[in-house]
Formats: C-alpha cells, sequence, structure tokens
C-alpha cells in the first residue's frame, strides 16, 4: 500500500502533501527534521490521508490534490470552508 497524506504546519497553517510507503516512519521523519523541505514549519499535524494499492495512483492523487481543483476538493474534505 502507498499513502498519500498531507501535514499541516501549526507554526503557520501550511499544508504540506506527500506520498509514501510507512506513513508512521515518514511522519517522525518530518516532525525530527529530517525532511529539508518540511524542517522550518515543525512541528506538523497528520490531518488526512488516503491509501491506494500502487504507487502510480497515489503520485496522481499528490499531484491532483497540488492542481487548483484539487485543493478547493481538499478544502471541501478536510471542512475548509
Amino acid at each position: 500500500m502507498y499513502y498519500l497524506y498531507i501535514l499541516q504546519s501549526k507554526i503557520d497553517n501550511r499544508l504540506y502533501k506527500g506520498i509514501t510507503e510507512n506513513l508512521r516512519k515518514r511522519f517522525k521523519d518530518h516532525n525530527s527534521g529530517k525532511v529539508k523541505s518540511t524542517k522550518p514549519y515543525r512541528p506538523w499535524i497528520l490531518i488526512y490521508y488516503e491509501a491506494h494499492r500502487n504507487k502510480i495512483l497515489a503520485e496522481k492523487a499528490e499531484l491532483f490534490y497540488k492542481t487548483k481543483q484539487g485543493r478547493r476538493q481538499l478544502k471541501k474534505k478536510l471542512g475548509f470552508e
């Protein structure tokens, strides 16, 4: 299984979208500063994830959520609107 996940920074509420096979480990990596792009915005909270059968499907979902339409849909799912 591959997971699309969305993190929210407790510092400035920015969102980070990513994919991984091991969600728990990846979440720990983000909060321990091992991920260069998210290190300055720690701590992070996991606000959403979805499981996909394979990496290709997870990558497609990640790319969609990075589009304007995808961000809009995500905001609705998360109750940000």
